[in-house]
């Protein structure tokens, strides 16, 4: 199971690194179409319903046939390059930080509190940490994703490059690391959400399957309580991430014309208030059906492949 245990085997930070980045890239070339269209929900101003007919995308399906025909195939990966760069340093600094502070917890903390019964809630507040370091790390390539997916045609950044030299002259070095506090208000209790409720639903697996002292968490073991997890900790924090999304795109409006109604926004507090105020508690939630396939398909590949290329290593390691 992730996190730190006296009685496995451990690895390198080296071999963790690596399985976290292995799951990463793995995970994000799986979901980003979902991706995709969680940030154009996201950033549309109008209501997601066919009733209301200046809307551009109105349901799941009608959004992917819509942009397929208006973008072709290659826009459902659109921003995919800095999504994996995005996915490889997120994947290997939270995993690696997620180790280390459960190590530091559990040689630090009495006994009482590593016990088995309080792992979930000392996995939450590991994960939320780790999450945070890892936000920092890459958020960056966060913004640089969500401008290349929230363009229309014809295109404002024609390649990554561009668009790092356009930011970088036009707004400052501070137009990479928009969206930062809500990105870091959301992402400690999401991480930590997701970390605390894996490891709950890896215990009650466990439990009810009688596979108590079992050594690696299977495959789709790992899978089904990933994907858990990743449900409950996205519906927890989604108004934020809706949020984040809206300021990331400041000084980036007039690409957005083609989509409908532009907003502009003063800051996190005035974003979340303004979108509650005009759009209502709805507006707060746009996007969370394709969010939560993706929330829950992300957690369960990421979780999968992160325990499984860790089992790999282990069993290398003794064999060799």
């Amino acid at each position: 199971m992730v996190g730190f245990d006296a009685k496995k085997e451990r690895l390198s930070k080296f071999e963790y690194g690596m399985a976290g980045a292995m799951s990463g890239v793995i995970t994000r070339a799986l979901v980003q179409p979902l991706d995709v269209l969680k940030i154009r929900f996201q950033l549309q101003v109008e209501p997601i319903s066919r009733a209301n007919q200046t809307s551009k995308y109105s349901s799941i399906t009608q959004a992917f046939w819509k942009i397929v025909k208006e973008e072709r195939w290659p826009a459902l990966w659109k921003g995919h390059v800095p999504a994996q760069m995005l996915s490889v340093v997120y994947g290997t600094v939270q995993f690696v930080s997620f180790e280390v502070i459960t190590k530091v917890a559990w040689t630090q903390l009495p006994p009482s509190f590593t016990a088995d019964s309080k792992k979930p809630i000392l996995h939450f507040v590991c994960g939320g940490m780790a999450g945070c370091l890892a936000t920092l790390s890459c958020q960056p390539f966060d913004v640089i994703r969500t401008r290349l997916v929230a363009q229309g045609q014809p295109k404002v950044y024609q390649s990554i490059r561009d668009a790092v030299r356009q930011m970088w002259r036009n707004e400052g070095v501070f137009a990479f690391y928009r969206g930062l506090t809500p990105a870091l208000i959301q992402i400690a209790p999401h991480t930590g959400l997701q970390f605390g409720f894996y490891t709950l639903c890896v215990q009650l697996w466990d439990k009810a399957f009688k596979q108590t002292g079992v050594p690696f968490v299977g495959p789709f073991e790992s899978a089904a309580c990933g994907f858990v997890s990743g449900i409950c900790a996205k519906t927890a924090v989604y108004p934020l991430d809706v949020t984040k999304k809206r300021l990331q795109i400041i000084g980036f409006e007039y690409a957005r014309k083609s989509f409908g109604e532009v907003r502009y926004y003063k800051g996190f507090f005035d974003a979340l208030k303004v979108v509650g105020k005009t759009e209502g508690m709805r507006g707060l939630y746009k996007g969370l059906s394709p969010s939560l396939v993706k929330a829950g398909a992300s957690s369960g590949l990421t979780f999968c492949a992160y325990e499984q290329c860790c089992n790999i290593m282990t069993m290398l390691h003794s064999r060799y």
